[in-house]
């Protein structure tokens, strides 16, 4: 294994815009769940007359779908991610709108089907009113507690973070706002990291696990954790994830 210093300098110089994570091959693996999330939506994009993906990151799911809706928009509100999502999807004619999700800048009832492949937060009313009648929410949620060894083992115990994305929940405010939820799985995922880089890389890309991180600021917990893999010890944490599916009940 290289020393610290040369998989640190690596994993900060390297690009984490979009949600491509082909970065991380040879150095992590994650468990998926057996759902199917992108096979799925492949099959459900083309039957839908307008489509909306909300928080679409680079696009990568949506580009990789072969036959979209004659009527498909994305949502993004990073600016590198929409920058990333307009290049992989503007090809195909697919619009990129600079949004969050608080409020979604479209019409009510104009889309009869809006995905998501883990949401920052779901905002349920918004889904609703944007949803025609009959029209389908379907999506894969990050769950509870999702990689929380990761992020406790740099911030200590989260025993209230840990409660939050209840899928439970979540199905309860779906339904508040008008939607009946038809489906619901759960998973829990095993993933491995094999060396401190993608650990660096991993926290630079998904920001809010460690808000505050920085190499210097960690610089011993990431070194205990060098140490650890160079004697052959993955670090190993559970990614869990909600695919949930509702219909919005007529107005």
């Amino acid at each position: 294994m290289r020393n610290y210093e040369d998989l640190v300098a690596e994993a900060e110089q390297a690009d984490v815009t979009g949600w491509d994570f082909s970065w991380l091959e040879g150095r992590a693996t994650e468990e998926r769940p057996p759902w199917g999330y992108a096979r799925q939506l492949a099959v459900r994009l083309p039957k839908a007359m307008s489509a909306l993906d909300l928080d679409t990151g680079g696009g990568e799911i949506v580009a990789g779908v072969p036959d979209l809706p004659g009527r498909m928009t994305v949502t993004e509100a990073w600016a590198p991610n929409a920058a990333k999502a307009g290049t992989n999807l503007g090809r195909r004619g697919v619009p990129v709108v600079r949004a969050g999700t608080d409020r979604l800048p479209f019409a009510d009832a104009t889309f009869d089907l809006v995905t998501s492949r883990h949401p920052v937060k779901p905002q349920w009313a918004e889904i609703a009113r944007v949803l025609t009648d009959n029209g389908t929410y379907f999506a894969q949620h990050v769950g509870p507690g999702s990689a929380f060894e990761l992020c406790e083992y740099f911030l200590g115990p989260l025993p209230e973070a840990r409660r939050a994305r209840d899928p439970r929940t979540e199905a309860e405010d779906a339904d508040k706002a008008g939607l009946e939820v038809t489906q619901v799985q759960t998973a829990r995922c095993r993933m491995e990291f094999y060396d401190v880089g993608a650990i660096v890389w991993t926290l630079r890309k998904c920001v809010w696990w460690v808000p505050d991180f920085a190499v210097d600021r960690y610089e011993g917990r990431l070194r205990a954790m060098h140490a650890s893999m160079r004697d052959g010890e993955p670090f190993v944490a559970h990614s869990t994830r909600t695919l949930i599916e509702a219909r919005r009940r007529p107005r």
